[in-house]
């Protein structure tokens, strides 16, 4: 049982970042063949720098970024609530379209998220939804994140909560997803 819950949450952690593109790494660093062990309540390191994210996962205090434009706010909670309504709804083209080409190879993502989809029934919900971090071509959406797995061939379910960091970078005049940072809480027994 306790496998299962630890794969599912390789699972989560795979699909929601480890496919970031990185050509500083060798080819493996980051990824599930790389050696690196995740701990029961912990996130991996999947080759990103954590010094770019300039918010902590941590702590109870969640502060609104000051001096994001209107229109630009609207435009980066409207591409984090399409990056999150595209996975839950299991548009594969949709959800690829929110990723950041730079930054993810699109092709590998598609890969694991087909898989994903193949293996398990997915819902997200994000709530205290907050831009913590603006510049003119980045920004850092904090959220508290539960995901419901259902695997299909077993039927176990699990529901797994913890915070999360998406940064957004602007291309093209669009905010796409460049990387996201994820902790899970541990569970309340």
């Amino acid at each position: 049982m306790k496998k299962i819950v630890v794969l599912m949450g390789l699972s989560i952690i795979l699909l929601l970042g480890a496919c970031g593109k990185d050509e500083g790494k060798p080819a493996d660093s980051g990824s599930v063949n790389d050696g690196e062990v995740a701990t029961e309540y912990g996130a991996i390191d999947h080759g990103v720098d954590e010094k770019k994210v300039g918010f902590s996962l941590t702590g109870e205090t969640v502060e609104e970024a000051s001096g994001v434009p209107a229109k630009e706010k609207e435009q980066i909670l409207n591409a984090f609530n399409v990056y999150m309504e595209t996975l839950n709804e299991k548009n594969i083209d949709g959800y690829l379209d929110t990723l950041s080409v730079k930054d993810y190879d699109l092709e590998k993502e598609r890969a694991v998220t087909e898989e994903l989809f193949n293996e398990y029934e997915l819902s997200r919900e994000a709530s205290n939804v907050t831009i913590v971090e603006y510049a003119d071509t980045e920004a850092q959406v904090f959220s508290n994140l539960k995901t419901s797995f259902k695997q299909v061939a077993t039927g176990l379910e699990t529901a797994p909560v913890g915070r999360q960091v998406t940064v957004f970078t602007k291309v093209d005049g669009k905010w796409k997803v460049a990387s996201v940072h994820y902790i899970g809480e541990e569970e309340k027994k």
